[in-house]
């Protein structure tokens, strides 16, 4: 089944980051997308809702907690599968953000393998 794709972070870089990496994991994505930050991803996914989202926590205007709340509430995307991507590691704010609704936490620095961990479950 075709699955689509929502990077969301401040930093373009990174975004690219991610995207090699998840192309090195091997797992494929029909549609991708890109937001640098929290209101261009509402944005976008009120425009067409994605499948899985992966998400930085600490952003300008709109911090990754705030995102997945918003998200929530978002009919469109009540089946959205959102992880988390951040260095901050700490079990409180992986808690906090599972709590708000996140489905999975990856912890930066990250490799192909976490990808393939984290989203798998999430691609059929």
């Amino acid at each position: 089944m075709a699955k689509s794709l929502m990077i969301v972070d401040d930093s373009a870089t990174m975004r690219k980051i991610i995207m090699r990496t998840i192309r090195m994991s091997g797992l494929e994505f029909d549609r991708t997308e890109e937001a640098g930050n929290g209101v261009e991803a509402l944005e976008k996914l009120n425009a067409a809702p994605v499948d899985i989202m992966l998400c930085d926590i600490n952003m300008p205007e709109m911090s990754g907690t705030e995102v997945v709340r918003k998200v929530r509430e978002l009919s469109s995307c009540s089946e959205t599968k959102i992880i988390m991507v951040s260095t901050e590691s700490s079990q409180d704010v992986m808690d906090s953000v599972m709590a708000d609704g996140a489905n999975g936490f990856i912890a930066k620095p990250f490799t192909p393998e976490k990808f393939q961990e984290k989203l798998s479950p999430y691609m059929n």
